[in-house]
């Protein structure tokens, strides 16, 4: 295991590393293609989700931080799709909902069952419990991450490791929409309750305030948590000597946002005089994604073996911040996400039978629209941005009413991945598809090779 300098240096040569910037490549890349075929098992798997994470939010990110020819860290991917992320009907599963919430697309490829918005891993109507491949790579003996900015409870890191039947069922105080999971209904309990149960090996993000609350048999959840051997830690300093299990808590609610701007108001908005976001406002003590990602990875590594780790990453509040229609908080979460995509991809060109993928679980508003004027303009929100290369970004949200939460669309939205089962990715799949990628890669022998 590397020690904790070892693992800052990391973190600090790879967020150095990604300043520079990634041309676009012009040339015939069909050999390389070929060599980046894979089949077979996975001895990891590193799935990335960045919440809210459509083709726009990531042209925006890109556009403003590296430009309109430069590339990020997740457009290196040697394989790449697009992968469609309805839901269903409550009441008539057969019916689709053509706009998903988070939680019914996370149970999608958590699960490869398509639910009704506001479940975690229960099939709608039913209520059953789904398995979900966290499940399946515990009982095929890897170890688990499951790293977020937002609440470890909310829907992304929570369609792992729970099953209730709202999402809002996140800690033992919060059991209103979910009678039936309540443990002394014969339950498994609330969220945060059943992700302390599965044993996950690593879990860090936000939420410390659903772990706080009391359970019926008498312990806060994490009180339960360190009666079953977890550390529970709150700074990124306390995060550096940790080890597993671990429960990384470091913020009440969500995590703190890693850059600062103003919000996109209705025309003229800020046309006439585009802003510069204001960047690295993170608290010190707050770790960022891709440092967490780093100590994810060094603890749940395990050279020798057979069956490595699987590890699941989100970037939360890109979807939260395209909620608020604030472009540069949107985009500085996206950057955020992109380093810890960095991470995983020098560990898996080091570490042969890796699957990684990155993906998101459904659209936002945020669209990258032309000069507004006075005769033409979006009858939504607008914000102009000065670009690092000199141009002008305008981004317009128009999906709700200004200071109204700006909502979800139903667009189909990019996957890319590499090493086993990468391939399968490619053309137009269904987003519970992935599932069944994943589930292929971690129950396919492994041929175990030494690290390159």
């Amino acid at each position: 295991m590397r020690n904790a300098k070892s693992i800052t240096f990391m973190f600090l040569a790879l967020s150095l590393a990604w300043t520079n910037r990634i041309e676009s490549q012009n040339g015939d890349r069909t050999a390389d293609v070929r060599r980046a075929l894979e089949d077979g098992g996975a001895r990891n798997v590193l799935l990335f989700i960045g919440d809210g994470m459509g083709d726009s939010e990531i042209t925006l990110a890109r556009n403003y931080a590296v430009g309109a020819a430069g590339r990020l860290a997740m457009d290196s991917l040697p394989f790449t799709g697009e992968y469609t992320t309805y839901a269903v009907k409550e009441d008539a599963p057969e019916i689709p909902d053509y706009v998903t919430d988070s939680a019914a697309s996370g149970t999608g490829w958590a699960t490869g069952v398509k639910t009704s918005n506001g479940r975690i891993s229960t099939s709608a109507k039913t209520d059953r419990n789904l398995k979900t491949i966290l499940e399946i790579a515990q009982e095929r003996g890897y170890r688990t991450g499951d790293i977020t900015t937002a609440e470890l409870t909310d829907a992304t890191p929570a369609v792992l490791g729970a099953h209730v039947a709202n999402r809002s069922c996140q800690g033992p105080s919060d059991m209103a929409a979910c009678p039936q999971d309540r443990k002394s209904a014969g339950g498994l309990g609330s969220i945060a309750e059943q992700l302390i149960a599965h044993h996950v090996d690593v879990l860090l993000g936000g939420g410390a305030s659903r772990f706080d609350q009391p359970t019926e048999g008498g312990p806060t959840v994490a009180d339960a948590a360190r009666i079953i051997g977890y550390q529970v830690v709150a700074t990124a300093s306390e995060l550096e000597a940790a080890k597993a299990p671990v429960l990384g808590l470091f913020a009440t609610g969500n995590m703190s946002l890693e850059w600062n701007g103003a919000e996109a108001l209705p025309y003229p908005s800020n046309i006439a005089n585009p802003q510069t976001c204001t960047e690295s406002v993170r608290p010190a003590n707050e770790p960022a994604l891709a440092a967490m990602t780093t100590k994810a990875i060094a603890l749940l590594d395990r050279p020798g073996t057979t069956a490595g780790f699987f590890l699941q990453v989100e970037g939360a509040s890109i979807d939260k911040q395209s909620h608020a229609a604030s472009p540069c908080t949107q985009i500085g979460e996206t950057i955020a996400f992109d380093q810890a995509i960095r991470v995983g991809l020098e560990f898996a060109r080091m570490h042969p039978r890796t699957l990684l993928i990155v993906t998101g679980d459904h659209g936002h508003a945020g669209q990258i629209v032309g000069m507004p004027n006075d005769t033409d303009h979006p009858s939504g929100l607008l914000s102009a941005l000065r670009t690092k290369e000199g141009g002008t970004l305008v981004i317009s949200y128009a999906t709700n009413a200004y200071h109204r939460s700006q909502d979800h669309t139903g667009t189909e939205i990019r996957v890319a991945a590499m090493g086993p089962q990468a391939a399968n990715v490619l053309g137009v799949i269904n987003q519970t598809d992935l599932f069944s990628i994943m589930s292929r890669a971690i129950q396919e022998p492994v041929l175990f090779t030494e690290a390159r």
